[in-house]
């Protein structure tokens, strides 16, 4: 019994099989098991992103005592559904966790461990610290003053940051990460291609609904041009130049 405790908490996989009866999909499977510190998911849209995420925050609740999981969206709603994912998991397990805090916004187990989803106001989250997971649903559409103001939040804990989404144009720091980030990210990208779950017809239908703009961020995973940019993202790279030196200097010191 004590072995099989030990290959749950060490195994997210194992666990989302075992207790959840969660069969995940291979992408999945390398979410689950990525020991990697910052991560990425580009992700379709109904790939099951936020069911993989939230069986992460649970996992780490259950198995790390006194651990912070801070969920952050664009929007408190989006956030709370998030949140509703990990409670909806919580409830299947035959041995429920004791639970000292339960509401809709948040809960705490009773081995300290907390999960809180959080509203998307730069200004009434910089109270948090010392956080074990972060996850941010729908990274390309978070401020990034937002997305500055989390990143403290894991300097002294060491802890995971995941950033998922499907993109949304050139620009925000999910495609700077992506783009730039190097080697501090983990890159892992779910087209609907891929999702046994979605249909071939289904992304026909949607296509030829969508257009291809939409569909090539939706469910193609692709960073494309905004529909209101007037110059080309790498055309206005290659104009930029440390070389030049600035007109008026004074200006950018």
């Amino acid at each position: 019994m004590l072995r099989h405790d030990l290959i749950l908490s060490l195994n997210p996989t194992a666990f989302a099989r075992t207790c959840l009866n969660f069969i995940p999909d291979e992408w999945q499977t390398q979410v689950l098991s990525s020991n990697h510190k910052r991560l990425l998911l580009n992700c379709s849209r109904q790939s099951g992103k936020s069911t993989t995420a939230s069986i992460l925050a649970l996992h780490r609740a259950m198995y790390y005592p006194k651990s912070l999981i801070l969920l952050i969206s664009p929007s408190l709603r989006q956030s709370g559904e998030l949140f509703r994912k990990v409670t909806d998991h919580l409830n299947l397990l035959k041995a429920k966790p004791r639970r000292t805090e339960d509401n809709r916004l948040s809960l705490t187990l009773l081995n300290g461990s907390r999960i809180v989803s959080l509203p998307s106001s730069e200004a009434t989250i910089r109270g948090f610290s010392g956080a074990s997971l972060i996850i941010e649903d729908e990274a390309s559409r978070v401020s990034d003053e937002l997305y500055f103001a989390i990143r403290p939040m894991l300097a002294t804990s060491g802890g995971k940051l995941i950033l998922m989404s499907t993109p949304f144009g050139k620009r925000g720091h999910f495609y700077e990460a992506w783009e730039n980030g190097g080697n501090l990210w983990e890159r892992i990208t779910i087209p609907a291609s891929v999702c046994p779950r979605i249909s071939k017809e289904f992304l026909t239908e949607e296509k030829a609904s969508l257009g291809d703009w939409w569909f090539s961020q939706e469910y193609g995973c692709q960073f494309v041009q905004t529909t209101d940019q007037i110059f080309d993202y790498e055309v206005v790279m290659r104009a930029l130049s440390s070389e030049v030196k600035p007109l008026f200097e004074d200006c950018v010191k």
